[in-house]
């Protein structure tokens, strides 16, 4: 995982290659990489789709996803840390920690993934170890725990010094990187390699008494102590061990891959799973990472196969899984087969008879089941938790230039949504127009581009619009009297509701004060339904309402005249008269964007940036690049151009 460029998809080419993989290395700017197997991929060389992938190491089998670095394919990235179990979080030597970069890390830490760090592209102009460690403190709020250091860097980047057993690690000759040889540490690194070292075995032996003490004596622990405290302290979240080299130059990819069997976690050194039972929501049920427990995995990913049909990821938790039997999906309890059991590699894929704990695979013949649902053994039910998808914050209208198309763009934008739980799609009945949402200009620029390429469909596409908000300023009170007298029995409801403003990012909350049966219970939810139901249109523009507490106080009922409905519908003349007392406020995306820039343009740059209402926060200098960080309206999406890059950590003001 990392910010766009940093040499993600590039570093798993090399480790395809190193582990037997792969017989050849493929090269993003080539179009030639394996993980990039869709024609847009290779037109534009960046990810777009997390693509799954499976190497042995050292006789490990380590499952691998190559997630995009792009803003606008973020969720890619989030629903990859919700399956993994470890993460390599990469860095640009020269850029240090990008907007992107944060926003992964945060990614990481919500799902509570172990990871470390590879310092790359230590070969570049302007390639600093030490700033970018500076600014993954600085910027992550993460402790760094440095196991090697660099070996000269730019163009003088030979190598690494293992800080574990105090030795150089030079790669020579032409056999792309396959060789590499142990030497001795270069003397004007060894006071240098010295002070580090101590550093690092002052921090592990925190972990473990028995190897304090002995510290303490004088006594540094052994090699396989020192790696066996960097994995508890990994797992643990203690810190976080940081590597460096150069993919693109094929040095430093071994060590790093040794890293990854030694030091991050394997499915059997995580916690059981937890879920809930799905009669029950209450009740927590576990699963061990286990081959002998029941069953249990989950859906994290859909992909459209022009000769399979469609692909179902899933990420074996408990269990086995074997080819052919049927599985239940908890969630909506339904059962489905298991018509192919594959194991992918990028597009490609391999039928297996069984998969394990820890596995990810893709299921075909899958008709029910949709991204962030529950597989599990049908005699042992559980529900796992499932995934949070982000709001689109971006939408543009879309048409089929001709009749003939309608149905195929109907069915391409199904099969898309499906694929892609951020993509929206629904119908205008004002305008009869067709609107897709996404997460931003690019992102809708591949929807409309795969439309076309896979499903035959050529659209015209209107201008991009925004998905503004709604919230309030103020406390409002309002009382609502809803009383419909039409012969016969009427309809009769009487409340009080206070609308309250709550912090940004808060959503929605519903509260009920009522004593005394002033408003019987069984017309509270009729109450609470209502303003539901009116939370999607505002009353300033028609936009969602968001970061609002409404708290049922008081009101009144008739015997025979009041019902649910009657309720449910003075709760919507509620929501509208008292939101207009409560200060309506239109709330417009924010997107934290980064500018680097030479300094030559840094005057375009301001420029720029003040005619879009952006405010710098931060100017940061290095020796290649002028950075400015500043939060900037969404209305004006082409703001980074080719100059800078955008990190999607949306809010709304």
């Amino acid at each position: 995982m990392a910010h766009i460029d940093a040499g993600k998809t590039t570093t798993t080419e090399r480790i395809l290659y190193y582990t037997g993989r792969n017989y050849k290395i493929g090269e993003v700017h080539e179009g030639t990489a394996t993980m990039d197997w869709m024609e847009q991929e290779q037109e534009r060389g960046i990810t777009i789709t997390s693509a799954a992938t499976t190497a042995v190491w050292d006789k490990h089998r380590i499952n691998i996803i190559d997630t995009p670095g792009h803003v606008d394919f973020t969720l890619e990235v989030e629903r990859a840390l919700r399956v993994l179990d470890g993460a390599i979080c990469l860095f640009d030597s020269v850029a240090g920690v990008e907007p992107q970069s944060e926003t992964v890390w945060r990614q990481a830490d919500k799902y509570g993934v172990p990871r470390i760090c590879f310092v790359n592209k230590m070969d570049r102009l302007g390639a600093n170890f030490f700033r970018t460690r500076d600014m993954i403190v600085a910027n992550l709020g993460a402790k760094p725990l440095v196991i090697q250091l660099p070996i000269g860097s730019e163009d003088n980047f030979q190598g690494v010094v293992d800080l574990i057993r105090m030795k150089a690690i030079v790669w020579t000759g032409e056999e792309l990187g396959a060789q590499f040889s142990y030497q001795d540490i270069p003397a004007d690194l060894e006071e240098l390699a010295q002070d580090y070292r101590l550093q690092m075995i002052e921090t592990i032996v925190e972990l473990d008494d028995e190897a304090m003490e002995g510290y303490l004596e004088g006594k540094e622990p052994d090699e396989a102590t020192v790696k066996r405290l960097i994995r508890k302290g990994t797992i643990g979240a203690s810190f976080v061990p940081i590597l460096c080299g150069s993919a693109f130059k094929n040095k430093g990819v071994q060590p790093l891959l040794d890293a990854v069997v030694d030091y991050l976690p394997s499915p059997l050194d995580l916690p059981p799973m937890k879920g809930t039972d799905p009669d029950d929501p209450e009740l927590i049920l576990e699963r061990r990472p286990s081959d002998d427990e029941p069953f249990s995995g989950l859906a994290f990913k859909i992909m459209t196969d022009p000769y399979v049909g469609s692909l179902t990821f899933v990420r074996i938790y408990s269990g086995k899984l074997i080819a052919g039997s049927y599985v239940l999906n908890s969630n909506k309890d339904k059962k489905e087969r298991i018509g192919r059991l594959l194991e992918m590699h990028a597009n490609s894929k391999e039928d297996i008879t069984v998969a394990v704990t820890g596995d990810i695979v893709a299921l075909a013949g899958l008709k029910d089941t949709i991204t962030g649902e529950t597989l599990c053994d049908p005699d042992n039910l559980v529900v796992l938790e499932r995934m949070e998808f982000p709001d689109p914050v971006i939408k543009v209208a879309i048409e089929p230039k001709t009749k003939a198309d309608a149905d195929k763009m109907a069915n391409g934008l199904i099969k898309l949504a499906q694929e892609d739980p951020s993509f929206h799609f629904s119908r205008d009945e004002e305008t009869n127009q067709t609107v897709i949402e996404g997460m931003g200009e690019l992102h809708l620029d591949i929807i409309v581009d795969r439309l076309k390429r896979e499903f035959k469909v050529e659209a015209n596409v209107g201008a991009p619009q925004v998905n503004y908000r709604e919230s309030i300023s103020k406390i409002a009170e309002i009382q609502y009297v809803h009383k419909k007298q039409s012969g016969g029995s009427g309809q009769f409801a009487d409340i009080i509701v206070r609308f309250e403003p709550m912090e940004a990012g808060s959503g929605y909350e519903f509260k009920s004060e009522i004593k005394g049966g002033a408003v019987p219970k069984e017309y509270v939810p009729g109450v609470m339904k209502g303003i539901e139901e009116s939370l999607p249109n505002g009353v300033l523009a028609g936009y969602p309402v968001v970061d609002l507490r409404a708290v049922l106080v008081d009101g009144s009922y008739h015997d025979v005249d009041s019902s649910v409905l009657a309720f449910q519908i003075a709760a919507r003349g509620a929501f509208r008269e008292g939101l207009r007392k409560a200060g309506p406020r239109l709330l417009e995306p924010i997107m934290k964007v980064e500018v680097i820039t030479p300094e030559e343009h840094l005057g375009d740059v301001i420029g720029d940036l003040n005619s879009r209402r952006g405010q710098v926060n931060s100017v940061v200098h290095n020796a290649a690049c002028q950075v400015r960080r500043c939060p900037t309206a969404y209305p004006e999406p082409a703001f980074c151009g080719k100059r800078g890059s955008c990190c999607l950590n949306v809010h709304y003001s």
